[in-house]
């Protein structure tokens, strides 16, 4: 993506597309709850999930939810080390709970991801998140709270950026960094959300509009089977990863294919990949590109590729879960999240 480019087309994000494609018509199957989106006073939570943090590491996100107008509520597990954990698993489940179940926090920040929340996601209650609904922010190891809450309970979750991310000296992170960092607010007071991406030639034209899920395509693969794993018929799947080899991604992308995930598809968003070079005389042989290409060859829908999410500085907040628009053209692909339309 040209850094020019994608700067001038984070501005239009409060802009909807003006034009709506007959393709675009959408029969919801489900009941879907968007939490209240939130108003300064409100109080955020911040615990640790998955791997291990300080008081002192996330002391920036704290000044910046601040700055926000937040309230900031800081869990038991900040500062707790159980080897590569943010505590024990009764530790961090524990805390967790607490944020699910206090009514007065209307958003939990996951601090950082690693690897934890699979070790403590079936020992969480959420039925008083059902009764009081409020946003989980977070990716990578987080994408496993995200999906759990959209296959089991339908409600809309952010993707985005952890506490890990945020610089400390604000002043001193890009423009890309400081925006990415913006639109987790952007997302929590609802603002409408839309980005455009400058076009990839590998790119699969089209328009379709569908639920968004997705996160981490590692996490995803190992949901498999579980009931955590989400339903991707007729939903816009968006993908990204880090430190896999190539044929890694072949193999995740197959499972997904082989277990029905990508059949059903509405439209497919590849994010950032971060590749591990392959081993001298191990060459896989396809690109990212040619993968996906691929294992999608059989269906139609639209694809897009280098959208601004993973793990990278260009990681724009995404709700998963509310219904979203795809359009990818020969120029450009811009995803557009609905957060006012719903369910009949």
């Amino acid at each position: 993506m040209r850094r020019k480019h994608f700067l001038s087309s984070f501005a239009k994000a409060s802009v909807l597309l003006s034009v709506t494609p007959s393709s675009m018509a959408y029969e919801p199957k489900k009941i879907w709850h968007i939490p209240a989106f939130l108003q300064k006073g409100d109080i955020i939570g911040i615990t640790s999930p998955a791997g291990a943090i300080t008081l002192s590491e996330i002391q920036p996100a704290i000044k910046k939810l601040e700055d926000w107008g937040y309230q900031v509520l800081v869990g038991q597990t900040i500062g707790e080390k159980d080897h590569t954990f943010g505590g024990t698993d009764l530790q961090r489940t524990a805390d967790m709970q607490s944020m699910l179940d206090n009514k007065n926090v209307k958003a939990i920040l996951c601090a950082r991801g690693g690897y934890g929340a699979v070790r403590i996601i079936d020992c969480l209650d959420f039925s008083k998140f059902q009764q009081y609904p409020k946003w989980i922010i977070g990716f990578s190891d987080i994408t496993i709270l995200l999906n759990h809450i959209f296959e089991q309970y339908h409600c809309a979750s952010i993707h985005s950026k952890m506490c890990n991310s945020f610089p400390s000296v604000w002043q001193n992170a890009d423009a890309i960094q400081q925006q990415s960092i913006e639109s987790i607010n952007d997302c929590l007071v609802g603002k409408t959300i839309s980005y455009t991406t400058t076009a990839n030639t590998n790119n699969k034209i089209g328009k379709c509009e569908g639920r968004l899920i997705g996160g981490n395509l590692r996490t995803l693969e190992n949901l498999a089977g579980t009931k955590t794993s989400p339903s991707t018929n007729d939903c816009i799947l968006f993908i990204e990863d880090t430190g896999e080899y190539l044929y890694s991604i072949d193999r995740m992308l197959r499972n997904l294919l082989r277990s029905g995930k990508l059949k059903e598809l509405k439209g497919l968003v590849v994010g950032g990949f971060k590749i591990k070079k392959d081993d001298e005389g191990e060459q896989f042989g396809q690109s990212l590109e040619e993968i996906v290409l691929e294992v999608t060859k059989e269906f139609n829908y639209p694809i897009c590729f280098d959208f601004p999410v993973g793990h990278q500085k260009n990681n724009m907040a995404l709700i998963c879960g509310v219904l979203s628009s795809l359009v990818v053209t020969t120029q450009e692909a811009t995803l557009t999240l609905n957060t006012t339309k719903k369910d009949d």
